[in-house]
């Protein structure tokens, strides 16, 4: 108890500067010109203020959207194999065909079967048609995916535009609550997310003009599309090359004018080189959510896997053009069901009261441990200021977003702070009044006590983390908060403590313990 080892000191020392250091930034009104490793703790939405969106995903669009892929794969395999049909059609309950041949009707039920995974083919109560649809137990996992892939692709989104520390979940089976804390104005995040971005490469048909399809003379393999500039285009309608294939689009320029270049994964720049190559002379229609935006004449064949889509674009619109491609297209339209603006005078009232409770709560403990313990009451208040600094420290270090709940996590370990303190203290009380001497009296207030506040705090860390795993938003900050708060209490209420009564013992060795 009286010698503490030189690297434990050291030690002991090195993590309370560690953690002063870290939380240093905290303190600053601009922390603009500081490195990005060492920055304060991010402020949430309720604490900055921002805006909040509540957005529907379109999943039964996305589902039909779905179904009219697989009517197009089976009409094409019905042709591929020769069989004949009628009424093929898209409808509530799936792809409807009729086919009059059993033994065809058989063949052509088990070529849809390997369509995609979950495909199941039913028989209409005619007995001759065929209704194809996913099962039921891959339709719910298709809505999961298209619900997950969204997360994703906004996440991916807002990360480009800059926004910090966002906060994007779901929320029931097909809506997503984003927060984004600092930012007043939505619009221009509605604009991004409300594009579905879906790009592709068709062919113009060069054989069918679009007052000919307007008439009904349109080919099975070719449909109507409109333009960006009010024209409109027969494109064919399988794509030359779909997005997917896109890994990368920026801003450029073409004689001072911005463009948007992009480039593709080696399969697409396969699929585009040949494709311009066979077609020169042709006009290749790019689609971007059912538009034709360009749709320039090939001139030679482009094998690089690269090019460039031209058009009237201003510098801000080829960024989100780029942005956009960049994330990937959505797997479903989004619908803003609510919004909500966050003042940012309401954060600030937050903070404000959450700092006046943290003072309140603060000077009452102090004032109760020196009423209870005397000098070792003022030891534990030193270690109450140093586990605020290693828990703002330990937030800032793993770039923690700090709520109103977190803010009440924070307040509740000040209070934990002491607990480990009170049982050495008592336990100390105990072994004087049993006639122990001042330094068996202190070791045994350490020693005892340990296994108890092991036993206390475990327990609250096992329930904070509960709260982290099952819990969302505000809930997870403020298990975080609790979770590092029992942590640093725990550290300082044994090690700090201990180190600081050491030294005064050795120091001025008294007779008597001042508790």
């Amino acid at each position: 108890m009286y010698k503490l080892s030189k690297s434990r000191v050291i030690l002991i020392l090195t993590i309370c500067l560690i953690g002063i250091f870290f939380a240093l930034p905290n303190l600053f009104k601009d922390s603009s010109k500081l490195p990005s490793w060492w920055q304060p703790v991010n402020l949430g939405l309720d604490l900055q203020g921002g805006s909040s969106l509540l957005m529907q995903v379109e999943v039964d669009e996305a589902i039909k959207e779905r179904l009219g892929n697989v009517e197009d794969a089976a009409r094409q395999i019905l042709r591929e194999n020769k069989i004949r049909y009628t009424n093929l059609k898209n409808g509530a309950d799936g792809v409807h065909v009729k086919i009059e041949n059993a033994l065809s009707r058989d063949k052509a039920a088990n070529l849809f079967r390997k369509i995609d995974d979950g495909i199941e083919v039913k028989d209409a109560e005619d007995g001759q048609t065929l209704i194809i649809n996913y099962s039921e137990v891959a339709l719910n996992q298709l809505k999961h995916k298209i619900v997950d892939q969204s997360i994703e692709i906004v996440r991916r989104r807002i990360d480009g535009m800059g926004t910090t520390e966002p906060v994007i979940q779901s929320q029931g089976t097909d809506r997503i609550v984003l927060q984004l804390p600092g930012l007043q104005n939505p619009e221009e995040v509605k604009q991004i997310l409300g594009r579905t971005a879906k790009m592709a490469f068709h062919m113009v048909d060069s054989r069918t003009s679009a007052l000919d399809a307007r008439r009904g003379m349109l080919s099975n393999t070719s449909r109507l599309v409109k333009g960006s500039e009010g024209e409109t285009y027969v494109i064919t309608r399988k794509p030359v090359v779909s997005g997917e294939n896109l890994v990368d689009a920026n801003v450029s320029y073409q004689e001072g004018q911005p463009v948007v270049s992009f480039k593709f994964d080696s399969l697409g720049a396969k699929k585009f080189g040949e494709a311009t190559k066979n077609n020169i002379g042709e006009r290749l229609a790019i689609v971007l959510d059912n538009e034709v935006i360009s749709a320039p004449t090939i001139q030679s064949a482009i094998m690089g896997g690269s090019g460039v889509i031209t058009g009237n674009f201003s510098v801000k619109s080829a960024n989100d053009l780029a942005l956009l491609l960049r994330s990937g297209a959505l797997p479903a339209q989004l619908q803003v069901l609510e919004e909500r603006t966050v003042g940012a005078g309401l954060g600030a009232d937050s903070i404000r009261d959450g700092v006046f409770a943290s003072i309140i709560g603060f000077i009452a403990i102090v004032l109760f441990m020196l009423t209870a313990y005397g000098l070792f009451g003022l030891f534990t208040t030193i270690t109450v200021f140093m586990n605020l600094f290693l828990m703002l420290g330990a937030l800032s270090m793993i770039n923690a977003t700090l709520t109103l709940p977190g803010i009440a996590g924070i307040i509740l370990t000040i209070g934990m702070a002491v607990d480990a303190n009170v049982l050495i203290f008592e336990r100390m009380r105990e072994e004087v009044k049993a006639g122990r001497s001042t330094k068996d009296a202190a070791e045994a207030g350490f020693t005892e006590a340990w296994s108890t506040i092991v036993d206390s705090n475990l327990t609250t860390l096992v329930a904070a983390f509960v709260l982290f795993y099952f819990g969302t938003g505000p809930v997870r900050g403020f298990a975080v908060t609790l979770a590092i708060g029992i942590a640093t209490s725990m550290f300082t209420s044994v090690t700090v403590t201990r180190l600081i009564i050491t030294w005064w013992l050795n120091k001025y060795k008294p007779k008597k313990l001042p508790i």
